[in-house]
């Protein structure tokens, strides 16, 4: 830990307008240790590889808690999305670190009293901060908050999240990365499928944890059904399944959650 405060130290004395907003250093860091499964839906990362480079992610993390929140509050709302977004999977990395290979899971580094995503061992825009504080308070908490797609970007480090992207998402591909983190995985049909003997629509439990954030009318979409309706050929869905999705007359259930980590 006491590397990583001097090296936050060294990152505050730097100009915050120099901050590198295609986070280059995030990328540098996963392009080799995180991989596409064979179709693409869903990635694994390796952490062995991580924990060798581990000094290289916290001069990465520093500079993102070298960022004070005037700065922050002047960079365009994609810029602040990505930062943010970058800023939960980095930081998720280095807890998962903290604790590898002594790991199956994520929950494994909280108890029946206390939240891995509770934990506040990080600082950003100013404050000490747990993950939770990034995912519903800084992103989902903001005012000018309307992107339900930042659920198939944030990884919380278990097989059941949406993929880790081999590389950081920045501004000026904000829209059309989450469009494809979205399609890759609605196309896993680990996760989300149509089960036509039953007449149902198996999709992942984050759809009913985060319910509301796909009532909001983004792209006309007012519910979790009218939102899947967008991405129908990524869910594999011909015309008939698709306008039943849009008129919300099919059953939806969720699939148990895989907590396992994503590591290879």
């Amino acid at each position: 830990m006491k590397t990583f405060f001097a090296v936050l130290l060294f990152a505050m004395a730097g100009s915050a307008a120099a901050f590198d907003h295609e986070h280059r250093a995030f990328t540098e860091l996963l392009a080799p240790h995180v991989a596409w499964n064979a179709a693409g839906t869903s990635s694994a990362v390796d952490y062995a590889g991580l924990q060798r480079r581990r000094g290289q992610l916290q001069e990465y993390l520093a500079t993102l808690s070298a960022v004070d929140r005037t700065t922050f509050d002047n960079f365009t709302l994609a810029q602040r999305q990505a930062f943010l977004i970058n800023a939960y999977n980095a930081f998720t990395l280095e807890l998962i670190l903290t604790a590898y290979p002594k790991i199956e899971s994520i929950k494994d580094l909280g108890s029946l009293f206390s939240s891995p995503w509770k934990k506040p061992f990080f600082r950003l825009l100013g404050e000490q901060r747990h993950l939770d504080d990034v995912e519903h308070g800084l992103l989902r908490g903001a005012e000018d908050f309307d992107e339900p797609r930042i659920h198939f970007a944030v990884n919380c480090a278990s097989i059941g999240c949406p993929a880790l992207r081999p590389e950081a998402f920045t501004a000026a591909r904000f829209d059309a990365q989450l469009d494809d983190q979205t399609v890759r995985f609605l196309r896993d049909r680990t996760r989300n499928r149509f089960d036509a003997e039953e007449d149902v629509l198996l999709l992942s439990s984050i759809f009913d944890w985060y319910a509301g954030d796909f009532e909001t009318g983004w792209r006309g979409a007012e519910s979790v059904a009218g939102f899947v309706a967008l991405y129908s050929d990524a869910l594999g869905a011909d015309a008939a399944l698709t306008a039943r999705l849009k008129a919300e007359e099919i059953e939806i259930d969720y699939l148990d959650y895989d907590w396992a980590l994503n590591g290879k």
